[in-house]
């Protein structure tokens, strides 16, 4: 079973990657981009018996390595 993890930083967290990275798009032209946020994508490949525990374990996984729960958020597709 495939599991896609999305994680990005709150909102109320300042984003110093997502400025510059707007700030460069702006330099080549893409005036219209206002604001960006950067975060990361995980891929994982489980054995779980079905959707429920791998959602489970999922959640654990990113509570305690994948995300830092103090300042970012997460959430994910199994499929």
């Amino acid at each position: 079973m495939k599991a896609t993890v999305y994680v990005t930083l709150k909102e109320e967290v300042l984003d110093p990657q997502g400025d510059a990275v707007r700030r460069a798009l702006r330099a080549l032209g893409f005036e219209d981009v206002e604001g960006v946020r950067v975060g990361k994508l995980i891929e994982i490949e489980l054995s779980a018996e079905d959707t429920a525990q791998a959602r489970d374990e999922l959640s654990q996984m990113c509570a305690k390595l994948l995300a830092n729960p103090v300042i970012e958020d997460f959430r994910f597709e199994v499929g």
